[in-house]
């Protein structure tokens, strides 16, 4: 089969090996390098992969595209987002900086609240536009598909306004989205004696959005002041009796054994994990779920960091994600998100590109088109500026991304320094 287009000259390619399952524990690290590399694509697709010049593919209708001896990876995947939502944070920034605990911030009308205040206000062609300026961000710092979540309206007209702006931005961006139900994010002041209302609020909106296909998978915050572990349960099993796929945010703060009870479920992932626990540990090692975790949000919110080297040595399945959101993870910089991973969680660079790439496609329930390098798979790969990827970590702050490519089509092309000269 001849390639109707053909990369080459790829001075290194690295890529994740698909195992058709999770990619656990020390199995993380075997990544597939090849140098002076090819990738054959027809129809959007990946027909071969290879070291030469793919010189078999070509014909005289082949397009030869010069990689420049540059690094190709595969697409990155954001597992983890809340992109849709109106407004931003920064009149708390100087709160936080003071050290005025959260809490405090929450009662004075900050915090999520100010957040879903102002995504109930605003128009469905505002959150569009701000959503696909976050978009054209992740784009550019090398992210092809995200997991997005409602979560800023707390009642069903702002979440089903969210989760339709989540359906158009599919629709119209280069980045695809696979869209979350978080109606139960956070308990309203006016559901405080009456919490049991509110969950049976959220569930009762649930069959509208698997009817009018809003969102695949639904989602719960399992936390100390926000959802205990019982009222997760009731959501989640009734999300699954409607057939959609879950995930929970869980230990974050406290573990309330909402990991183990969301494993048993058959979730998709678990997400947060700063406070995980030996229950939750031995949960992720036993059930097919991936472990989410969100070294920007440690960061900016200057906490404890996810135990991953634990989390690797224990067998689990570990992905890595901005978790983008106006309040405790304002920053869209996904290669930031790989630098901390690299500082701070002391991954290595094999273990990061699995995480950033294969596991979250799994997390997704996409790893059968995307999360790899691989024959009949998506052609979502991404150009960097740089000869190695180690280099890509080392060198930080900085966007390293020459250009990124979907289906096999160049999406977004970033001009470095030296091309401006």
């Amino acid at each position: 089969m001849k390639a109707e287009q053909l990369i080459v000259n790829i001075g290194t390619l690295m890529t994740p090996k698909d195992l058709g399952k999770l990619v656990r524990g020390k199995a993380m690290q075997n990544v597939l390098t090849m140098h002076n590399a090819y990738i054959a694509i027809r129809e959007g697709r990946i027909i071969e992969i290879g070291e030469g010049e793919g010189k078999n593919y070509q014909s005289s209708d082949t397009k030869i595209i010069d990689a420049g001896g540059k690094l190709v990876t595969p697409g990155f995947i954001d597992s983890h987002t809340h992109v849709v939502h109106g407004g931003s944070r920064e009149h708390e920034f100087d709160l936080k900086l003071k050290g005025v605990p959260y809490l405090d911030i929450l009662k004075q009308g900050g915090g999520i609240h100010s957040t879903v205040k102002a995504t109930k206000q605003a128009s469905v062609d505002a959150l569009y536009k701000q959503a696909f300026k976050s978009l054209n961000r992740m784009l550019a710092f090398g992210v092809t598909t995200i997991e997005g979540k409602s979560g800023y309206g707390l009642e069903r007209d702002t979440e089903i306004k969210q989760l339709n702006v989540q359906k158009m931005l599919d629709r119209d961006h280069p980045i695809d989205i696979v869209s979350t139900f978080l109606g139960a994010h956070a308990l309203p002041k006016d559901y405080e004696s009456n919490r049991e209302g509110f969950i049976q609020k959220m569930i009762d909106i649930l069959p509208e959005v698997k009817q009018k296909g809003l969102a695949e998978y639904v989602d719960i915050f399992c936390e100390d002041g926000a959802f205990t572990r019982g009222e997760s349960l009731t959501m989640l099993t009734a999300a699954k009796k409607l057939g959609f796929k879950l995930k929970i945010h869980a230990d974050e703060v406290v573990p309330l054994g909402g990991v183990r009870m969301a494993a048993k479920l058959g979730a998709a992932s678990a997400d947060h994990l700063m406070a995980i626990d030996e229950d939750g540990l031995d949960a992720l090692a036993s059930y097919d779920t991936v472990a989410t975790v969100l070294p920007s949000t440690s960061f900016n919110l200057r906490s404890d960091f996810a135990p991953v080297r634990t989390m690797i040595e224990r067998n689990l399945a570990v992905a890595v994600s901005t978790d983008y959101n106006p309040g405790s993870a304002p920053s869209e910089n996904f290669l930031f998100v790989l630098n901390l991973a690299a500082l701070y969680l002391r991954m290595t660079p094999e273990e990061i590109l699995t995480a950033a790439t294969i596991n979250p496609a799994y997390a997704i329930g996409r790893a059968d088109t995307i999360g790899s390098l691989e024959v009949g798979k998506h052609a979502d790969f991404v150009v960097f500026d740089a000869e190695n990827f180690p280099y890509v970590l080392y060198h930080y702050g900085i966007n390293h991304v020459q250009a990124v490519y979907k289906n096999g089509v160049c999406v977004m092309r970033n001009t470095h320094e030296e091309d401006a000269v």
